[in-house]
């Protein structure tokens, strides 16, 4: 069932105020000790809300991507400003492919912050490490060369290593990933194997997640409630990193974003922080049971969805005039 509800602010979920009968409800708010968000959309463009329309048409436009695929979709899209969520079957557990490489950094950098590893740490690249798939360091000689934790984790991201992610698993345990993973409420995003170890996937060990977690840790990171903003930080300037992903290739040339995708036969995952300027926002999409590449096709359809949309809350005005964002940065 596809969802959109408003964000109050920092971000907890509200129900939209009445559109009528003003007077009661400020008197309702300030009974209950309540306080307003900042800035409210329909209260600026008028009762009716000029841009509930529109954000009901994307909506439509994500169910709709959704449900032309053969296999099935879950897509989370948030406004990091607080005002705007759409989904789609974000309670859904999808297997995530190399998209839990996300936690698994998580994990890694916060046993750095608690001094239970350094990230200079050096390792031997060791044939019981080694596997096949993404990455080069599976075609590598049996210990021929060592690596830092800190250059693993930005293998793991970047090229989707999997003999590096194998190395972070057991230096950080895969246990502690989990229990990280449900402090922050994410109680459906689980790593339960290893790279390429496919006996455990055929007993379903599979590494799941759901829209609507991997939404949650990604406003985490970006708020900064990840450990500390610090380390929050550190994980997002390794999610920058330059590398492959649908959801950035729908996007207009130099557009930050922090983001990890996978895919593997039928499966594919991607978790994303859109950095738009004056409107930052996140793009989860995920899917199994796919036929040929229609993942990558409404991927890139998602993203251009909500780009579009978030693009035109960033410059438009509260009746729907759009103003070129070099004015909206002078004031």
């Amino acid at each position: 069932m596809a969802v959109r509800r408003q964000f109050d602010w920092p971000g907890t979920l509200r129900p939209a105020p009445p559109a009528r009968g003003g007077f009661i409800w400020c008197v309702i708010i300030a009974v209950l000790g309540l306080s307003a968000p900042p800035f409210d959309v329909r209260a600026a463009a008028g009762e009716e809300g000029l841009l509930e329309p529109v954000a009901d048409k994307v909506q439509l436009e994500l169910e709709s991507i959704a449900a032309d695929v053969q296999g099935v979709m879950g897509i989370a899209v948030e406004d990091l400003a607080g005002q705007h969520r759409f989904a789609v079957n974000e309670g859904l557990q999808f297997a995530q492919a190399s998209a839990i490489k996300i936690p698994i950094l998580m994990e890694v950098l916060k046993q750095a912050h608690e001094g239970k590893l350094k990230l200079e740490e050096m390792h031997w690249i060791e044939k019981q490490y080694q596997v096949a798939g993404s990455g080069v360091l599976g075609e590598l000689g049996h210990r021929t060369t060592q690596m830092s934790l800190e250059d693993l984790c930005v293998l793991m991201i970047v090229l989707s290593d999997n003999t590096a992610t194998n190395m972070l698993i057991d230096r950080v345990g895969m246990d502690e990933v989990n229990r990280t993973m449900e402090s922050l409420g994410c109680r459906h995003t689980k790593l339960r194997r290893r790279m390429m170890d496919v006996a455990a996937a055929q007993r379903g060990d599979e590494n799941v997640s759901t829209p609507a977690d991997a939404a949650r840790i990604m406003r985490t990171l970006h708020e900064g409630q990840f450990v500390s903003r610090e380390v929050s930080d550190h994980v997002l300037a390794i999610l920058r990193k330059d590398k492959p992903g649908d959801v950035k290739a729908a996007l207009p040339a130099g557009t930050s974003v922090a983001f990890k995708p996978g895919a593997i036969p039928g499966v594919a995952a991607e978790w994303a922080i859109v950095e738009l300027e004056r409107r930052p926002y996140i793009v989860v999409a995920m899917g199994g049971f796919g036929v040929k590449e229609e993942f990558k096709d409404a991927f890139r359809e998602v993203s251009k969805t909500a780009y579009e949309f978030f693009q035109r809350v960033a410059t438009g005005t509260s009746y729907g005039g759009y103003i070129d964002p070099e004015e909206w940065n002078k004031r």
